[in-house]
């Protein structure tokens, strides 16, 4: 049946919306890579275009009229995209100094839930499943996930899927690729948020690469505010106790098992993965220090051998580059088998492209074909 005028045009309204969105998202995503507190004034400029284009998609969204059959959809649809113009007015709007760092987590934090959302549309959209796809894997097909109504093991097992409470502490979000299969073992990448942060948003630092490469993404939430880094350990065995649960429901490859993180969540992933009875079979730290801790712990007599990849920016301005440069001396000269990565622009920031590099280095056979 030929489409009406108005589904034709109520098609290119979801066409251009989606580009503005999804330029919208990536822009956002560019500029929190390049987070410098010098350069935040300069950084909302290249954002303001994207802001205008993608308020006047929504706007026309809230105008529009849906086909018939399609209202669901309109209404997840236009519920994304103000998910995405929220996180780039926090991130654009001005804020006195005791406010600013706060404004900025809530834009990390909507950029993160816009992702969330705009997820389960990879099945509609090819443009969106391209988007949730490494660069160098776009355009290639991915296994859907299993039919809901289909008999079997696998049922509902691949996605995104989520452990306890997703607002809550203690719980964790995980990736299981939907061409998961249980006649392999899968390699485990375990990704540890910052301080305040939690699983469910830092799941989105590692996803594109989780979803182009094919392995499992544990992205726990620490029990508290941030990871156990005074006073009793709390975490650490709950990360081994998911560990075994997640083994327990899928194939997991134990000799592939990796655990990085973020600010507290690298300097976690150094106390935890030296640790004795540690599962980890490689860590790599981003942004973060040498726990005190490890030097009575006998972590560094356990880090002889080790596989560690360790990441800092120059420009860090919370944890300064001379700790981390004092760090890989002392990891090397502890015998650990030590990549140092200092990059000279990055700041107190995640620095995405360098997934890549480190997934390459933890496993050969996770490079894209």
């Amino acid at each position: 049946m030929e489409a009406t005028a108005g589904e034709v045009g109520y098609r290119a309204l979801l066409a251009d919306s989606g580009a503005a969105l999804l330029a919208a998202l990536s822009g956002l995503e560019g500029a929190l890579r390049r987070l410098h507190p010098p350069e935040i004034p300069a950084l909302r400029e290249t954002l303001r275009p994207a802001f205008a284009r993608l308020a006047a998609a929504r706007d026309a969204l809230a105008a529009a009229t849906p086909p018939a059959g399609l209202a669901d959809l309109h209404r997840h649809w236009s519920h994304v995209v103000t998910l995405g113009g929220r996180a780039l007015q926090a991130f654009l709007e001005p804020a006195p100094p005791e406010a600013a760092a706060p404004r900025i987590l809530e834009a990390m934090r909507l950029h993160a839930r816009a992702q969330e959302a705009l997820y389960p549309l990879c099945l509609v959209f090819p443009p969106v499943s391209d988007w949730f796809l490494e660069p160098g894997a776009r355009g290639r097909r991915v296994p859907p996930e299993p039919d809901p109504g289909a008999p079997g093991p696998d049922r509902e097992r691949t996605g995104i899927q989520v452990a306890g409470d997703p607002d809550g502490r203690g719980g964790f979000h995980l990736y299981v690729p939907e061409g998961h299969a249980a006649e392999r073992g899968w390699p485990l990448v375990v990704a540890l948020h910052g301080g305040f942060g939690s699983g469910r948003d830092f799941l989105w630092t590692w996803l594109r690469e989780a979803r182009s490469r094919g392995f499992l993404l544990l992205a726990p939430s620490s029990r508290g505010s941030t990871w156990s880094l005074h006073g009793p350990d709390r975490d650490g065995p709950a990360l081994r106790s998911m560990i075994d649960w997640i083994a327990e429901r899928w194939r997991v490859d134990r000799g592939r098992i990796l655990l990085t993180g973020l600010s507290d969540g690298a300097t976690f992933a150094l106390l935890a993965g030296l640790a004795a009875e540690a599962p980890y079979t490689a860590l790599a730290p981003v942004s973060g220090v040498l726990h005190p801790a490890s030097f009575a712990s006998g972590n560094l007599d356990r880090a002889h051998g080790r596989r560690i990849y360790l990441v800092h920016g120059a420009l860090d301005w919370m944890f300064p580059v001379a700790l981390a440069r004092e760090a890989a001396r002392v990891l090397a000269g502890a015998g650990a088998d030590l990549v140092y990565r200092e990059i000279a622009d990055l700041s107190h920031a995640y620095p995405r492209e360098e997934n890549a590099r480190i997934l390459e280095w933890f496993d050969p056979g996770l490079a894209l074909p």
